[in-house]
């Protein structure tokens, strides 16, 4: 499949006139053909209203339909076989290997999400009986059932140029609830969301839906972006980047006529609290696991652990030294953008000035172009706390081991942080009771608890939450991973005495899609 450089608006191929793109090579540090044509409001309107025109047709077709669009989307991502591979490997500098296995994630997730739509329990199909001569009043017939909440944009991520971009598990949920999509195509990965989103275009065509269902736009700077937010048809906002590119789309969604929700996904440290038990039992293994996790990606995770939480105690330097250990073996890598390499170094060098904060570990330098050389610095917890700017991001392999003093500590350093997407507990048994300790705060304070592992790495399932309180997630109720980030994109309704004829499919009486209802409060299916 040709990259041409256009957008894909009604089904077509759209040259964009205000001004041009070019993708760069972050290897090779060079641009990169063809030139795109960046689209401007116009294009942003048309593509809105054509996806305002299908949403009734698309959320009213049967589920099977909206089921195989998905599946169909997969099996042309599929189909572009090496390409694919290759474009994203020259856009991102991700190792091939990596992208096969965000391939692999993002068909699969397309696929999981077409067996949610046949599984119907997402409509959350409820029926409670009339009750006429309940006393002193009677109850009405009344019925539910969730319908998508109308169109959806979605911003590509940089750092997922796949499995969190054009037909990532933002555009995946979004139609799966019966919303169209339009897509604002990273600039990191121009060519890489051209190549999918011609696959997900012929994918609409071939399933007989309106052209409406899908758009790619593009844009130089921030006016495409502000444009699609502000657009009236647009119903729901799914982005991931960065907390203030977050905050910009979130006041814009507010300020409009009819406020609509942001789901940006934009800050997280991901603290990992190493107790004691762990620390005597196995620090080296710890250490080693997490310089692995930090410097997976060259640190480019949302998850990735910027954060590392310890006792003072006789194991605590055992700990810091096999981390640094490890992490002077890790080489400089290529970053994904060179203003992300920039923006990587400049935060290193912040940090590196903080009062009270000891520098413990460099990696090895290397020839790469745009590349982050691995940091690893230390501090108290006192200091960790009346210094401020040590609880920002930092995007790149870079943590903060703080040493705690007493258990009381570490628990009000565990009060103190802001919201994350994961914590992490590395303990032994005889850690239990400090754990349960952490455990009340932690769930206040994080969408993931893991015990014994690392935080990079989100399995797309049921169970998954990849959200979390502010910053780490505008709306803490919400998820961006797994089948639960449908429910960002529905809404309920609620059916009182409608005639038989008019009601949905979802709940007649004779339940013809088959679905598990609940009915006067008891789940059934018939």
């Amino acid at each position: 499949m040709q990259i041409t450089g256009d957008m894909l608006i009604g089904g077509a191929a759209v040259r964009g006139n205000a001004g041009t793109l070019r993708a760069f090579d972050p290897a090779r540090n060079v641009e990169m053909e063809p030139e795109f044509g960046a689209g401007d409001a116009n294009d942003v309107d048309r593509a809105c209203r054509l996806a305002q025109a299908a949403f009734d047709p698309f959320r009213q077709a049967p589920l099977e339909t909206r089921a195989r669009l998905l599946e169909t989307i997969a099996e042309r991502i599929l189909a572009l076989g090496d390409a694919l591979i290759e474009r994203g490997h020259a856009e991102s500098a991700l190792p091939k290997a990596r992208l096969e296995g965000e391939r692999a994630r993002t068909v699969g997730q397309l696929k999981l999400f077409a067996q949610l739509v046949r599984d119907g329990r997402w409509l959350t199909a409820t029926l409670d009986s009339a009750l006429p001569d309940r006393k002193p009043l009677p109850r009405s017939d009344l019925r539910l059932q969730k319908i998508p909440v109308g169109p959806v944009a979605v911003f590509g991520a940089s750092n997922f140029p796949l499995a969190f971009s054009v037909a990532g598990g933002d555009t995946a949920s979004a139609l799966a609830a019966g919303c169209p999509v339009v897509v604002k195509a990273h600039p990191a990965h121009l060519g890489t969301s051209e190549l999918v989103g011609r696959a997900i275009q012929e994918a609409v065509a071939e399933c007989g839906l309106p052209a409406g269902v899908f758009a790619l736009v593009l844009g130089a700077g921030n006016a495409v972006g502000e444009a699609l937010v502000a657009h009236p048809a647009i119903k729901a906002v799914g982005f991931t980047g960065s907390r203030g590119g977050g905050i910009a789309l979130m006041n814009i969604a507010a300020r409009r006529r009819e406020p609509i929700p942001v789901y940006a996904e934009m800050s997280s440290i991901n603290p990992c609290f190493v107790l004691p038990g762990a620390l005597a039992a196995r620090a080296d293994a710890v250490a080693n696991g997490f310089v692995d996790s930090l410097t997976l990606g060259v640190g480019q995770f949302c998850t990735n652990p910027g954060l590392v939480v310890v006792l003072d105690g006789p194991h605590r330097q055992a700990f810091i030294d096999a981390a640094a250990k490890a992490l002077e073996k890790k080489g400089a890598q290529t970053m994904l953008t060179a203003g992300i390499a920039s923006a990587y170094r400049d935060g290193v060098k912040k940090r590196a000035e903080v009062e009270g904060v000891s520098h413990v570990a460099q990696g090895a330098s290397t020839d790469a172009h745009h590349s982050a050389l691995p940091e690893l610095f230390a501090t108290t917890q006192q200091r960790f706390l009346a210094a401020p700017p040590l609880e920002d991001e930092i995007f790149g392999p870079t943590s903060l081991v703080v040493t705690c003093a007493n258990v009381e500590e570490m628990i009000e350093l565990a009060e103190h942080l802001e919201g994350q997407l994961t914590a992490t507990l590395q303990m032994e048994p005889e850690d239990v009771e400090l754990a349960r300790k952490l455990v009340p705060t932690l769930e206040r304070k994080a969408g993931r608890i893991l015990a014994n592992g690392f935080s990079t790495g989100v399995e797309v399932s049921h169970a998954m939450v990849h959200g979390g309180p502010f910053p780490a997630t505008s709306d803490p109720r919400s998820t961006s991973v797994g089948t639960l980030a449908i429910e960002r994109f529905l809404r309920p309704v609620c059916y009182q005495d409608l005639p038989a004829e008019l009601l949905p499919q979802a709940v007649q009486d004779d339940n013809p899609l088959n679905l598990w209802r609940l009915r006067d409060g008891a789940f059934e299916r018939r």
